[in-house]
């Protein structure tokens, strides 16, 4: 049973996502629950990245809220089992001629495979629901974020856990998110990346620039969501007539 105390800030919560359009409440309900040490947990599924980000973003910013716990799920377009996400994110990043130099290991119960051998470092894959963890060390944030969009666009995905460690690390900054989002953009073939312009302050990034229809539109703004460490989106891209 929750306090008076804990159900106000629960109230105060659902108050915040309810504001936050594109969470969605009513098409996407969501458990909340609040643990004594002022943990908040977050669990059901959302309609995109956006929707996840912005939701945890708008609940954390609620006074009381010590800790998120995130159980928030974006609904595939297409479900897929677990062996097939493995499976799909392993071509992706064998395919990238970016994480050429990156050893490749499948993690699954009871087994280990190592797709591509590579001195040093290297990305470690691991699927469970719909969820992909990512470990291992890669050399530079550039690549770590794009191993992440790579699994982000895999169909059936619901999350992405990137865990990979930058060797030797990196300092962040608002620049290196605009590089890593031209270099997704860039990376997206339903996107004519050269058309947009990129800039980032304070983790929000600004799309301007040109884009050929709406499905492109949403498909840019979806691509820098992806991009781990951005925590919002302005979309000023016109579509060209």
């Amino acid at each position: 049973m929750l306090t008076k105390a804990q159900e106000a800030i629960v109230k105060h919560v659902r108050a915040a996502l309810e504001r936050e359009g594109r969470v969605d409440l009513h098409r996407h309900p969501l458990r909340i629950d609040l643990d004594s040490d002022g943990n908040l947990t977050l669990e059901g599924e959302v309609a995109d990245v956006a929707a996840k980000k912005l939701g945890l973003e708008a609940a954390a910013a609620i006074p009381g809220v010590i800790g998120i716990i995130d159980r928030l799920r974006v609904a595939p377009v297409e479900r897929a089992g677990d062996g097939a996400v493995r499976d799909h994110v392993r071509a992706a990043f064998i395919e990238e001629s970016a994480l050429g130099r990156y050893a490749v290991t499948v993690r699954a119960p009871g087994e280990s495979a190592e797709l591509r051998a590579a001195p040093g470092r290297g990305i470690e894959i691991a699927a469970e629901d719909g969820v992909v963890t990512l470990n291992g060390r890669v050399q530079s944030l550039s690549h770590k974020r794009l191993a992440g969009a790579l699994a982000w666009w895999v169909p059936g995905v619901r999350d992405v856990v990137n865990g990979i460690e930058v060797e030797p690390p990196e300092e962040d900054s608002d620049a290196e998110i605009t590089d890593a989002v031209r270099m997704v953009l860039e990376k997206d073939p339903l996107i004519d990346g050269e058309e947009i312009r990129v800039g980032t302050r304070d983790a929000v990034v600004t799309l301007a620039g040109i884009a050929a229809n709406a499905q492109q539109r949403r498909a840019a703004e979806n691509d820098a969501w992806c991009v781990f460490g951005v925590d919002k989106v302005i979309n000023q891209l016109e579509v060209r007539q």
